[in-house]
C-alpha cells in the first residue's frame, strides 16, 4: 500500500501540466536561456499525512538540477528523492531515488535511473533512450521485487518522457494554450509500463507559506482511476507558482484511507525571483 502511496505523490509532484502536450507543446524549441529553471535550482518539500487522530509530517522530498555532459552533449541532470522521517521508518521505511539526464537544447531525455526501497519492496530502472533509429525506443533494464528482472525495448516518441524529464518539460508548458476546465491526457514510462492520467486547469488561487509569504498559483486537478487507494470520486490537486518558475508549491491527494499533502519548504537557485504578495 505504501509503495502505491509514495508513487502517487511523485506522480502528483512531477507529472501534472505536461498533459497539455497532447500536441507536444513547443517546449523543445524554447531557448535554454528562457526556460523556467536553471542549473543550481533546489526544491525541498515536506510530506504530510492525515487520517483520524494522525495528523503529522511523515517525510521529505527534494528535486535538484545540475549541468553535466553525456556523450559530448550538454545536459541537465535532475535528481529527485523522497524519504520517510526516521520515526516513521519503524512503520514503513521509504527511500525513493530518481535521476534523469535531458539535453539542454530541447530537453530531450537521454538517460533515466530509479532506485527504490519501500519496506521489503525494491525496484530499479535503467533507461537509455535510442533516438538515432528509424523507430526510437528506450532500452530498459528493469527490476522489481514483484515482476523480477526484465530487459525491454519500449517504444517512444517526441512526447514520451520519464518522470523527472516530464517534470522539466511540464514547467515550460504554455499556460495560454491550456483551456480552463478542459481535461488533458498525458503519459509517461515507469518500470515496464506506461501510466496515464488526465489533468484540468481549475483557475487562479494562492498558497501561504511561513517565512516565504503568499504565492499566486495556478490550481490543477488530476483525475485518478478508482483502484487500491482511490475511490475514483475525488481528484488530486496541484498548485503551481504563477510566475516564470512554475514551481510545484503544494499538492493534495485524498485517498480511501486518509489524505496526503506536500508543501514547499524551501527553494533556492531559481531562474526568476519567486513571486509573492503581502
Amino acid at each position: 500500500m505504501m509503495r502505491t502511496w509514495f508513487m502517487t505523490m511523485l506522480v502528483c509532484l512531477l507529472a501534472l501540466p505536461a498533459a497539455a502536450q497532447q500536441e507536444c507543446i513547443p517546449v523543445h524549441a524554447i531557448d535554454q536561456e528562457h526556460l523556467a529553471f536553471k542549473s543550481g535550482e533546489v526544491l525541498n518539500l515536506v510530506l504530510h499525512y492525515k487520517w483520524g487522530a494522525i495528523n503529522s509530517d511523515v517525510g521529505k522530498a527534494s528535486i535538484s538540477i545540475d549541468s553535466t555532459v553525456v556523450s559530448g552533449v550538454s545536459c541537465y541532470h535532475i535528481k529527485l528523492s523522497a524519504r520517510t522521517a526516521r520515526f516513521y521508518d519503524v512503520f514503513f521505511k521509504v527511500r525513493e531515488g530518481f535521476e534523469s539526464w535531458v539535453t539542454c537544447d530541447g530537453l530531450r531525455p537521454v538517460r533515466f535511473t530509479r532506485d527504490t526501497q519501500e519496506n521489503t519492496y525494491r525496484a530499479t530502472n535503467k533507461y537509455v533512450y535510442r533516438w538515432d533509429t528509424d523507430e526510437p525506443y528506450v532500452e530498459a533494464n528493469v527490476y522489481t521485487s514483484s515482476i523480477g528482472a526484465k530487459l525491454l525495448a519500449l517504444p517512444v516518441n517526441s512526447c514520451t518522457f520519464d518522470l523527472p524529464a516530464l517534470f522539466m518539460v511540464a514547467r515550460n508548458a504554455d499556460f495560454s494554450r491550456i483551456e480552463k476546465g478542459v481535461p488533458y491526457p498525458m503519459s509517461f514510462l515507469i518500470d515496464d509500463d506506461r501510466f496515464n492520467v488526465r489533468f484540468t486547469l481549475l483557475g487562479d488561487d494562492t498558497r501561504t507559506f511561513k517565512g516565504i509569504g503568499t504565492i499566486p498559483c495556478k490550481k490543477f486537478a488530476i483525475e485518478v482511476v478508482a483502484g487500491e487507494l482511490f475511490s475514483g470520486k475525488e481528484d488530486l490537486y496541484m498548485w503551481l507558482s504563477d510566475d516564470g518558475n512554475r514551481i510545484p508549491v503544494w499538492f493534495e491527494a485524498p485517498f480511501k484511507i486518509g489524505n496526503v499533502s506536500g508543501r514547499m519548504e524551501r527553494v533556492t537557485g531559481t531562474r526568476y525571483p519567486l513571486k509573492t504578495t503581502e
